[in-house]
């Protein structure tokens, strides 16, 4: 008899952190620029990752939360959505189409991508950021992969 057998196992994302985020733009996304840890709480880095995107294409939740922030800051449209285990992603920049206090869920449209990244490689791209209280994470670390693990055949004694 021969069995075969496929699962999805989850990547490590640190210590305590299981990966739990969708891509947040559909198809999946370019990186144009990675995730760079700051030294410190002010020192350079890069807190996010940029994604190459479209103008007005969507830009989809990461997973569910809570809306806290949709609006401007420094001239930019930003969204950031509170998740379970004190998680927070932030996106921009984007025309927001939800408001403070929304419950989201994944892959729900949260707005359309802008132009309007300086730092961006590209024409339009989605800065998209996650942090745990005060420490930002790599986003690319917290994402879901569907990674298939093929057991050979095996055809015992």
């Amino acid at each position: 008899m021969v069995f075969t057998c496929a699962f999805t196992l989850p990547l490590r994302a640190g210590a305590d952190q299981e990966p739990r985020f969708a891509w947040p733009l559909s198809p999946e996304p370019t990186v144009t620029r990675t995730f760079e840890a700051p030294a410190g709480p002010y020192g350079p880095g890069h807190r996010g990752v940029d994604l190459a995107a479209a103008e007005g294409q969507q830009v989809l939740a990461a997973d569910v939360g809570v809306v806290v922030f949709a609006g401007t800051v420094a001239g930019r449209g930003v969204v950031s959505v509170d998740h379970d285990g004190g998680l927070r992603t932030t996106y921009e920049p984007v025309l927001p189409a939800v408001a403070a206090g929304d419950q989201v869920y994944r892959g729900q449209p949260l707005g359309t991508a802008i132009a309007g990244h300086p730092e961006c490689a590209v024409a339009v791209c989605l800065h998209w950021g996650v942090r745990r209280g005060e420490e930002y994470l790599d986003p690319m670390a917290l994402l879901v992969t569907d990674t298939e693990i093929r057991l050979k055949p095996w055809e015992g004694p």
